[in-house]
């Protein structure tokens, strides 16, 4: 069993880009709580920096806020000064937009990556931990493309850096963050309008944040470089969402739904280890870990089985309920009245 011990973070000088979104602002409290010497928000959204300095004012020596973007290698350079820990979440996640404006994303997802394993690298930080998704394995989108060249060259670094060790952790859909499905959905409810599901059989991993914080720091403690952390998620079906979130935001037993397609890029069931990477996948608990230059030890006959969405543990409507209550998605005081 791998378990987690925050002890290693105390007095460290660590940096989160994308500092402001939903990972970091989740992933932050973790740190305060693990008693590190400084916080370094890295991000280019000013106001949210402003936001987020005014709801930690308190504890202002151990935050230092960077403007900057994760374009710019001189920039990333001087942000990761002095640094000894680096959760990079900085991405643009959307795949509708990925599809039609390809480029951005290769800048932001992509090529940044480079500039993350050079900056590191000349500034000795001890681990760097690249936070990755269920689509970049098979990807069929530009996003997941983006994301699964960057975890090559995430894994592949660690052959030519001088101290800094690289690793990735993988997850799917953390529940209510940026850009995701519930957040999505709760709008369409709250709208009076009917939940848009793209295909019935479609189904969808599902994790509360303050797990995938979880895994991004066991990582941080048990990585030695080149390691990709996967977490063990539960799936579910969308419409068993829809289902669940109608009743939750509604208080009908039957919200309306309607059909409307598969998008560019989407695929019906998402995969979190491949079958060719389940033949060096070390299995614990709570996770998967893959390392490439690690030997399979499969002696007889090969069963290519991959981790998806539609074979992992499935979550029933009143689970999906549960969920949602115990995160926070759900009004305080139960089901909305007809």
């Amino acid at each position: 069993m791998m378990k987690r011990n925050d002890e290693f973070l105390k007095g460290k000088t660590v940096l989160v880009t994308g500092g402001t979104g939903t990972f970091g602002n989740f992933i932050i409290p973790y740190l305060l709580d693990a008693k590190v010497g400084q916080v370094r928000v890295f991000s280019r959204d000013e106001d949210k920096q402003y936001h987020m300095r005014q709801k930690y004012k308190e504890q202002e020596p151990v935050f230092s806020f960077v403007l900057g973007d994760v374009r710019d290698y001189n920039r990333f350079e001087q942000a990761m000064a002095g640094v000894d820990y680096v959760f990079h979440a900085a991405a643009l996640k959307h795949i509708d937009t990925s599809e039609i404006q390809p480029m951005e994303y290769v800048r932001t997802n992509l090529l940044a990556t480079e500039n993350l394993v050079r900056a590191a690298d000349a500034n000795d930080v001890t681990k760097v931990v690249f936070v990755s998704t269920d689509k970049a394995v098979k990807p069929v989108n530009l996003y997941g493309m983006t994301k699964a060249v960057s975890e090559k060259i995430i894994t592949a670094a660690n052959a030519t850096a001088k101290k800094t060790r690289f690793l990735c952790v993988r997850y799917g859909n953390v529940l209510g963050s940026r850009g995701s499905v519930v957040p999505f959905f709760k709008g369409v409810i709250e709208q009076g309008k009917p939940i848009p599901i793209t295909h019935p059989e479609m189904t969808r991993f599902m994790l509360p944040l303050d797990n995938a914080i979880d895994l991004v720091l066991k990582a941080a403690q048990h990585g030695n470089g080149g390691e990709i952390f996967v977490k063990k998620m539960p799936g579910c079906k969308i419409t068993d969402l829809a289902e669940a979130m109608g009743r939750v935001y509604s208080g009908k037993e039957r919200y309306p739904t309607e059909i409307i397609g598969i998008r560019p890029g989407e695929k019906i069931h998402e995969t979190l280890v491949s079958a060719e990477e389940m033949l060096y996948a070390k299995e614990y608990e709570q996770e998967f870990v893959l390392k490439r230059t690690d030997k399979n030890n499969i002696v007889g006959e090969l069963k290519l089985d991959e981790y998806n969405s539609k074979n992992t543990v499935q979550l029933s409507v009143p689970e999906i309920e549960k969920m949602l209550r115990d995160n926070g998605w759900a009004p305080e005081k139960g089901r909305k009245k007809n």
